[in-house]
């Protein structure tokens, strides 16, 4: 080696492979930093979303329908906090909602967690609908989140940039430990009314929200139950309720495609007399009466918009949002799609609903309501309301004014008084009933008392004064209370510390059991009870009355007319808020875990206390065994209260609504002398009449 030599310098090739690997890894790190221009969802959709073989009637690339634009363009919005959308089947939503999936995983990277009704629907759409999208879109294929320890199961699936969580709505702890961007909720009206009696599947959802700098919350489905619709209640909330109008080719004015039930002259309308009425279906509108056909409909359903009937708030063919004059303004925050019915859908023939529709009704009639549900839920989009049992007010309050009885006076006939109390936050509400042969009964005295019901001296105070309350008879004579119950559902412990102070004096803690079938006179248990500071082991007894039986009972008796068995008979002055507290219930259908049953329930929100109440006053009559009682045992009461001829009668002074007694009495304690009394009894046998008529001392006198 000459001195002017120099070294040769090794060089190490590095194979093509590890070239390329290291080459992706690179863009695979840098992929989540690129910003993508910004598409609307419809947009992106028509681009890069196909529909899979495994979940749809057809395959390859997909072209949203002109009203499912509105909801594209919504979901994607960021003026938008709130989409509910209410829809029939065959409308194409739950394909618009696993687009929205795509979407977030490829485009907008947002975390993201979907909600079905139960754990079997969630893991039936990931695998019918979210699996195949996965698979087939190759935006969201890219997006997977590919390396070593990623997880992807049925319940959580991860991407470059952001997770999703697809999850069960019945189980509080599914709304819990998750911080996301968008929640969806499908099929909503299939949720709980509470779940595990913590607060509504909306309220929960939406705290995953919490701190998200553009929260999404999208509420979608075929709507069910009327009062019991979640989506009914959100539609209400909403900054504006669109349905969808199309322009008249006769007469220019737009209208919404209605079903009309031959309740209006326009809507969808059909020659009966024909062979196949359903063949000549067609859609007559509401301002000229032109009639359009489907293919009519389907050649200027492009041109529709989504209009707000209150406000006319619209977005249309332009994808503008626009006010009523036309001008252009931001979206609302809380936008609701109304109505969404199975006329508008391509896939739905407009013969077939009219046939659907004829049989469903035709159905009804004969006595089966199931398919009229169906084809009013699943095709026309609307909550089902079925002729549900209920009292009416005005005929009950007619009935009182009728009969002309004085509130807070016991009537000729009745020979028993029972009271129960309902307990609420800041009230009391008191009933009276009294009773008579046959099951017979009188309401005589409401009163609503007000007070602070958490502490135990205003319990003395307010309450206990009236234990016992003795009232005028129509023969002069007066008839105390035989028993009373409490309602122990609220200001649990003050009540079985009440009731357990005063059990001498027949005042029992007691229950409500809603479940089908349960007596009247359910059964008994021993509670604790913890009051000031220390708890007494078994310390009260807590009656359980079986609720729906006795409102079953409550209803029937209250569609008798007249005097005689089982009727039941209303003072004149009883003011409205009784009646309306009567009726306040229907008897609906709801989801058990033995299916669905029908229960008493309100729909409506009403107060039902003077129910509730009444409900009590029953159960103190099965305790007592009045329902059972001889003909010998009710003539000894009624024989109590008889007067002699020289007794003046002292009736009770009226103030308004409410009666003032001449003197506050309590009820005597156990040793004290009979609350019944009469000056000059024609029997010998009243005087061994206990304290408390109707007692279990009074009935082993008999």
């Amino acid at each position: 080696m000459t001195a002017t030599a120099r070294p040769q310098r090794l060089r190490y090739r590095i194979p093509a492979v590890m070239r390329q690997a290291v080459s992706r890894a690179v863009r695979l790190g840098v992929e989540p930093l690129k910003a993508e221009p910004p598409q609307k969802l419809a947009d992106w959709a028509r681009d890069h979303f196909v529909l899979s073989g495994d979940s749809s009637h057809r395959q390859g690339q997909w072209q949203a329908w002109p009203f499912q634009i509105a909801w594209l363009d919504a979901f994607s919005n960021d003026d938008i906090q709130q989409v509910d959308v209410r829809k029939a089947k065959r409308t194409g939503y739950t394909k618009c909602l696993v687009a929205f999936v795509a979407y977030n995983a490829a485009h907008r990277r947002r975390k993201l967690a979907l909600y079905q009704p139960t754990d079997d629907d969630r893991d039936s759409f990931v695998k019918s609908e979210i699996d195949p999208m996965v698979a087939e879109v190759p935006a969201v294929r890219a997006a997977r989140r590919m390396a070593k320890g990623a997880e992807d199961t049925i319940k959580f699936k991860t991407y470059r940039g952001s997770v999703q969580h697809f999850l069960g709505g019945k189980a509080a702890r599914a709304y819990r430990r998750i911080t996301v961007a968008v929640v969806l909720l499908d099929e909503i009206d299939a949720f709980d009314q509470q779940v595990e009696k913590s607060s509504d599947p909306i309220t929960l959802a939406r705290g995953r929200l919490e701190g998200a700098p553009f929260p999404k919350l999208v509420c979608g489905t075929t709507p069910r139950l009327k009062g019991f619709s979640h989506i009914d209640r959100q539609e209400q909330a909403a900054d504006a309720r669109l349905r969808y109008r199309i322009t008249c080719p006769h007469c220019d004015c737009e209208h919404p495609l209605i079903w009309g039930d031959g309740k209006v002259a326009h809507g969808f309308k059909w020659d009966s007399s024909a062979p196949k009425p359903e063949l000549t279906a067609c859609h007559v509108c509401p301002h000229c009466h032109g009639s359009i056909t489907q293919a009519d409909y389907l050649r200027i359903w492009r041109q529709g918009a989504w209009v707000c009937d209150a406000t006319g708030v619209r977005y249309g063919a332009d994808r503008t949002w626009r006010a009523h004059d036309g001008a252009p303004i931001r979206a609302p925050r809380h936008v609701a799609f109304c109505g969404l019915w199975a006329a508008y859908s391509p896939q739905r023939t407009w013969s077939d609903i009219v046939r659907e529709g004829r049989e469903a009704y035709r159905a009804k009639k004969a006595g089966d309501s199931g398919p009229l549900q169906g084809f009013v839920n699943e095709t026309l989009a609307e909550c089902y309301e079925e002729d549900y049992e209920q009292t009416d007010t005005e005929i009950l309050r007619r009935r009182a004014k009728a009969e002309g009885l004085p509130m807070g006076v016991v009537p000729r006939g009745a020979a028993v008084l029972k009271q129960s109390f309902d307990v609420q936050a800041d009230r009391w509400e008191m009933v009276t009933w009294a009773f008579g042969p046959e099951n017979e009964s009188w309401a005589i005295d409401y009163r609503v008392i007000y007070g602070n019901t958490g502490d135990q001296d205003e319990w003395d105070a307010k309450v206990e004064p009236l234990l016992g309350i003795s009232y005028p008879t129509a023969t002069g004579a007066r008839l105390a209370c035989g028993s009373c119950a409490i309602d122990t559902g609220y200001q649990t412990h003050q009540a079985y510390a009440f009731a357990r102070k005063h059990r001498a004096r027949n005042v029992h803690a007691v229950k409500g059991d809603s479940q089908a079938g349960k007596p009247i006179k359910a059964r008994r248990s021993l509670q604790d009870i913890n009051t000031k500071g220390r708890v007494l082991r078994k310390g009260v007894a807590l009656w359980y009355v079986g609720t729906d039986t006795a409102k079953d009972l409550i209803h029937g008796r209250l569609q008798l007319e007249g005097s005689g068995p089982g009727r039941m008979h209303f003072a004149a002055d009883l003011p409205d808020a009784f009646f309306a507290g009567l009726t306040a219930e229907q008897r609906i259908p709801m989801r058990t875990v033995r299916g669905v049953e029908y229960r008493w329930d309100c729909p409506s929100g009403r107060r039902n206390e003077p129910l509730d109440c009444t409900v009590y006053c029953l159960f103190l009559a099965e305790l007592d065994d009045l329902p059972r009682w001889t003909d010998r045992q009710w003539g000894r009461a009624m024989s109590a209260l008889e007067l002699d001829l020289f007794d003046a009668p002292q009736p009770p002074a009226q103030t308004g609504d409410a009666i003032t007694l001449p003197a506050r009495q309590t009820a005597p304690a156990p040793a004290a002398p009979p609350a019944v009394h009469t000056s000059a009894p024609k029997h010998p046998r009243p005087p061994r009449v206990a304290a408390t008529i109707g007692s279990d001392e009074w009935q082993s006198r008999l």
